[in-house]
């Protein structure tokens, strides 16, 4: 699913607002997340899940074309752990 066929599924299920509003809600929403993770705070939204940054260590890596030694950087990056309800919903299947 894509941002605008989410703002788009919300306004159809939200009957008092446009599609500008909900746009705004949507973007605002994401926005909040980025902002919070950022700031190093873990995100949790209940029977859906929790987000948060990991670090990674630098390491040594290999170029699969050339067998070269690439030094690979230290990164952050987002690990989601998916909440119970969640997981019993998508396994229910």
């Amino acid at each position: 699913m894509t941002r605008s066929e989410l703002i788009e599924l919300v306004t159809q299920r939200t009957p008092g607002l446009t599609r500008v509003q909900t746009e705004i809600i949507v973007e605002a929403f994401f926005q909040s997340i980025v902002d919070a993770l950022n700031r190093g705070e873990k995100i949790e939204v209940r029977g859906f899940g929790n987000f948060r940054l990991k670090q990674r260590s630098p390491r040594k890596a290999r170029n699969p074309k050339t067998g070269e030694v690439v030094d690979v950087p230290a990164k952050k990056v987002l690990h989601f752990k998916m909440g119970k309800e969640l997981r019993e919903l998508i396994n229910k299947r």
